[in-house]
C-alpha cells in the first residue's frame, strides 16, 4: 500500500484525471476509427526531402526486424502480432521503415494499402502513440514521392482524429510531445487550423516543460534526448521548407535544438556512444554524429555547453572520460524511464568502454527489467538488501532518493543522497592527471555497504592481487582503500540492445563507513 501511494503521491492532477476519464471511456468507446467520408479540401502538396533516413528493419516477403527480434509473416502481416511484445507490436506500427533508403514506393504503398484494409482489426496500432509516429512517418513518405491517395489521407486524417481525441495527458513526458510533433505534421500536410492550434498549444507548454535548462530532456535518458532532438529537426525542416505557417513556431524550435544538440555534444563520448543510463539502449535512435550532421544542413549552430540542471556532469582529462550521476531521478511526476541509480558513473579510457551501465535489454514488465532498473545494476553503492529507490511494475516508482548535498569545482564532485535514510551515502568524484577516484563515504551506517562496478564485456583479462584489480590487455589497474574492505569477482551481463545481453564481469567491494577507489593507467 505505501509503495503505491509514494506512487501515485507525485502525480499531477491532470494525470490522475485523465487517467480516470480514459479507463471510464475505454469501457464504453474503443479507439475506432471515425468514419469522415467527406471529400478532403484541395492542399498544396507537402515539401519534404532529405530528412534522416530511418533503420532497415523491412525486407521481402514481409521480414521485419525490431528490437534485435525478426519476423517473416509471408502473404499476409498480422499488424496486431503480439508473440515479441507490446513494444515490438508498436514498432510494426510505427511504420518507420517507409523511410528506409531500400524500400520501394511500391513496396510502401502495398504495406499502407494493407494496413488501411484491416483497420477494424487494429489494437495496438489505434492507440495514440504508434498513431503519432506513424502519422509523421506515412507523412514523410507522401510527401517525399509526390503522392497523392484520397484513399490513405482520408485513412491518416481519421487517425489524426482519435490521436485529438485521445492525447496522452494522462502520462505526460515524451508520449506528450511526440502527440504534439505528429499534430504539426497532421496540420502541415492537411493544411487543418484545427490540428495545428493543438499542436502549438502542445509544443509550446511541452518544450518548455521537458527541455530543462542545461539542454537535457527532462527524463534523462540520453536515448530518448536522441529521439525528441530528431523529432525537433525535423519539425526545423517542416517549417523551413513549407510556406504555411512557416515562422510562427520556427524560433521555439531552434532555441530548443540549440539547447539539446549543446547538452547532447558534451554528453557524448569521443567514440561518438552516448552513456547508457536510465532508459537507454543501441541501435534505436539515431546517432550524435548524425544529429550534428543534420543540424548543420539546417543551418543551426551551438557551442558546446555545460551540465548543471539535469544532475549529470562528465570529466575529461588525460585519456579519461567520466560521466556522473548526481542528481534526481527526473520529473518526479513521470519516472518511467528512471532507474534507482544515484552516483552511477561510466567510464571510458583512450575511447574505450571500461566501467559501463548494464543498460536495458527489455521494456516487458518481467523480472528481468526489474533487475536492470534495480541498484545492483549500476556502478553505485547498495547498502544491505534496500533499493536507493523503488522501482517496480516496470515503469514505476515508489520512494525514491533525493540528493541532499553537493559541492563541485573543477574536477570535483561531492555529493549525499538519502536513498537509505537515515543513512546517508556520500560519494566524492576526482579527476587529476594521475588518475580518477571516487570516495565513498556511509554516515549513520547500521547495514553493510557494497559498490559495484561493472566492466564492459570485452575486458576478459581480469586479474586480482589482494584489494587490487588489474586490467592487463587496457593497462588499468583499480585500487581499492578501505576499513574491513572485501572484493570479490561476479559475473553479470551487459545489455547491448533489446534482446541482447553480453556476459560480462562485475567487481563488488564490501566496505565498512569508507571505500576510497583510484583508478590509474598503468605503463605495460
Amino acid at each position: 500500500m505505501k509503495k503505491h501511494l509514494n506512487t501515485i503521491r507525485h502525480l499531477k492532477w491532470r494525470q490522475v484525471y485523465y487517467q480516470v476519464f480514459y479507463r471510464f471511456k475505454r469501457k464504453f468507446k474503443s479507439y475506432t476509427t471515425p468514419k469522415f467520408d467527406k471529400h478532403l479540401r484541395e492542399r498544396k502538396q507537402l515539401e519534404w526531402k532529405n530528412g534522416l533516413s530511418e533503420q532497415e528493419s523491412y525486407s521481402v516477403p514481409n521480414k521485419f526486424m525490431f528490437l534485435n527480434r525478426d519476423k517473416i509473416f509471408g502473404q499476409a502481416v498480422d499488424w496486431n502480432f503480439g508473440s515479441f511484445g507490446k513494444l515490438w507490436t508498436y514498432n510494426l506500427n510505427y511504420f518507420d521503415f517507409l523511410n528506409q533508403e531500400s524500400i520501394s514506393v511500391e513496396q510502401g504503398l502495398f504495406l499502407m494499402r494493407d494496413y488501411i484494409s484491416k483497420e477494424e482489426q487494429l489494437k495496438d496500432g489505434l492507440e495514440p502513440y504508434p498513431i503519432s509516429l506513424r502519422g509523421i512517418n506515412w507523412i514523410k513518405f507522401l510527401s517525399k514521392n509526390g503522392i497523392e491517395d484520397e484513399q490513405l489521407d482520408k485513412a491518416l486524417f481519421n487517425h489524426y482524429q482519435i490521436l485529438l481525441d485521445n492525447l496522452e495527458y494522462h502520462l505526460l513526458g515524451n508520449h506528450l510531445l511526440e502527440n504534439g510533433f505528429s499534430l504539426l505534421f497532421g496540420a502541415y500536410y492537411f493544411q487543418d487550423e484545427k490540428l495545428y492550434r493543438q499542436a502549438k498549444k502542445v509544443l509550446g507548454n511541452e518544450l518548455r516543460e521537458q527541455v530543462m535548462g542545461d539542454g537535457a530532456h527532462f527524463e534523462l535518458s540520453p536515448m530518448y534526448h536522441q529521439i525528441l532532438l530528431h523529432r525537433l529537426l525535423d519539425c526545423i525542416k517542416l517549417s523551413q521548407s513549407n510556406s504555411w505557417k512557416s515562422e510562427e513556431l520556427l524560433s521555439l524550435f531552434k532555441k530548443n535544438a540549440i539547447r539539446m544538440l549543446s547538452w547532447l555534444e558534451i554528453v557524448t563520448y569521443s567514440n561518438g556512444n552516448i552513456p547508457m543510463v536510465n532508459d537507454s539502449a543501441y541501435g534505436i535512435a539515431p546517432s550524435s554524429v548524425s544529429l550534428f550532421n543534420y543540424a548543420r544542413s539546417l543551418g543551426i549552430k551551438w557551442e558546446k555547453g555545460k551540465m548543471s540542471s539535469s544532475g549529470y556532469r562528465k570529466f575529461e582529462k588525460s585519456g579519461f572520460e567520466v560521466f556522473m550521476d548526481v542528481g534526481n531521478i527526473g520529473p518526479d511526476y513521470q519516472p518511467g524511464h528512471a532507474h534507482s541509480d544515484t552516483f552511477n558513473f561510466e567510464l571510458y579510457v583512450d575511447q574505450q568502454p571500461i566501467l559501463v551501465d548494464t543498460g536495458i535489454s527489455t521494456y516487458e514488465k518481467n523480472e528481468l527489467r526489474q533487475k536492470e532498473r534495480e541498484t545492483s545494476a549500476h556502478n553505485t553503492v547498495k547498502i544491505g538488501n534496500r533499493e536507493q529507490t523503488q522501482v517496480w511494475g516496470g515503469f514505476r516508482v515508489g520512494k525514491r532518493a533525493k540528493v541532499v548535498e553537493l559541492e563541485e569545482r573543477d574536477g570535483y564532485i561531492k555529493a549525499s543522497h538519502n536513498g537509505y535514510y537515515p543513512t546517508l551515502h556520500e560519494r566524492e568524484f576526482r579527476i587529476e592527471d594521475s588518475g580518477f577516484k571516487i570516495i565513498d563515504r556511509i554516515k549513520n551506517q547500521k547495514e553493510h555497504a557494497v559498490a559495484h562496478f561493472h566492466f564492459h564485456p570485452s575486458i576478459s583479462n581480469i586479474e586480482q592481487e589482494r584489494d587490487s584489480i588489474i586490467l592487463q590487455t587496457e593497462g588499468i589497474v583499480l585500487f581499492f582503500k578501505g576499513e574491513g574492505i572485501k572484493v570479490s569477482n561476479q559475473p553479470c551481463h551487459i545489455a547491448e540492445g533489446f534482446n541482447i545481453r553480453k556476459n560480462a564481469i562485475k567487481i563488488e567491494v564490501s566496505f565498512n563507513q569508507t571505500l576510497e577507489t583510484t583508478i590509474r593507467k598503468v605503463n605495460r
